[in-house]
């Protein structure tokens, strides 16, 4: 059995490999970008799009990665290879990009990107209306007053007061709105750490639903009305339950009331 020092080398191996991949791919998109240049194709091609999430996916499901997060992959590579079809045609140079540096921060070190954002609603059903209107998925969760809706690697929570005091005290008191930015992150047990470190003023312990979601919430910071949540996955890659987002309405409520 290899001894974790070798896995760690096969690991660098393949990241090394990964990235002499990624150039090549770039490479190929820059080839892509002089020829619609010159045949005047659309940048975006919407069915190209579409067909290469589909096949990648079942690339994934045949090779036993999980299709949703090889989606979120294939979905950046595409951001990217948008921006370098873009940016060819630029005539200012690049700036110069630094390598990487293993002095970070602790959020630093952990955070991966914007999770979800979860917005309080008065009125759910036209909510749900002006988001599908726009072409986000309507997806139920385990509670009727909690719904996702999701466009790509983007996720709104709707929560409405319906039958949730602590919702509706939110509502009386603000008026719809976002309530809250959740960041993924590598670990929330270490993230709660780091925050209690730099004395940020939390609501809640790591909170975990039965899906595997550990998320922390802080409070909301007095200078800029920011209320943030860092969430890690551990269990399947599912959308979001109404545990993780009414434990937060009940403990800002709980906070409420003890001031």
């Amino acid at each position: 059995m290899a001894d974790l020092s070798d896995l760690r080398s096969r690991i660098d191996e393949i990241d090394a490999a990964i990235v002499v991949l990624l150039a090549d791919r770039m490479n190929a998109c820059r080839e892509v970008a002089e020829i619609k240049e010159t045949t005047g194709a659309a940048v975006i091609q919407p069915q190209r799009v579409r067909d290469v999430l589909a096949s990648r996916r079942q690339w994934a499901i045949d090779a036993g990665v999980d299709a949703d997060f090889a989606e979120q992959l294939f979905r950046t590579l595409l951001s990217e290879t948008h921006r370098i079809e873009v940016a060819e045609q630029r005539v200012e140079p690049a700036p110069t990009k630094e390598a990487g540096t293993t002095s970070r921060s602790e959020l630093d070190t952990v955070a991966c990107r914007i999770d979800h954002v979860v917005v309080a609603v008065a009125d759910l059903a036209a909510a749900q209306s002006f988001f599908a209107g726009m072409g986000f998925r309507i997806t139920t969760t385990d509670h009727a007053t909690v719904v996702n809706a999701e466009a790509g690697g983007v996720t709104v929570v709707l929560v409405s007061g319906d039958n949730n005091a602590a919702v509706q005290k939110q509502l009386a008191e603000h008026g719809s709105g976002v309530q809250q930015i959740a960041i993924e992150v590598l670990n929330a047990g270490y993230t709660r750490d780091a925050l209690d470190a730099a004395g940020v003023p939390r609501l809640t312990d790591v909170v975990v639903d039965a899906e595997g979601h550990e998320q922390v919430f802080t409070a909301v910071d007095p200078a800029t009305g920011v209320q943030l949540s860092f969430i890690s996955r551990t269990g399947h890659r599912v959308p979001m339950s109404s545990h993780n987002v009414s434990a937060m309405f009940q403990a800002i409520s709980n906070t409420d009331t003890a001031q």
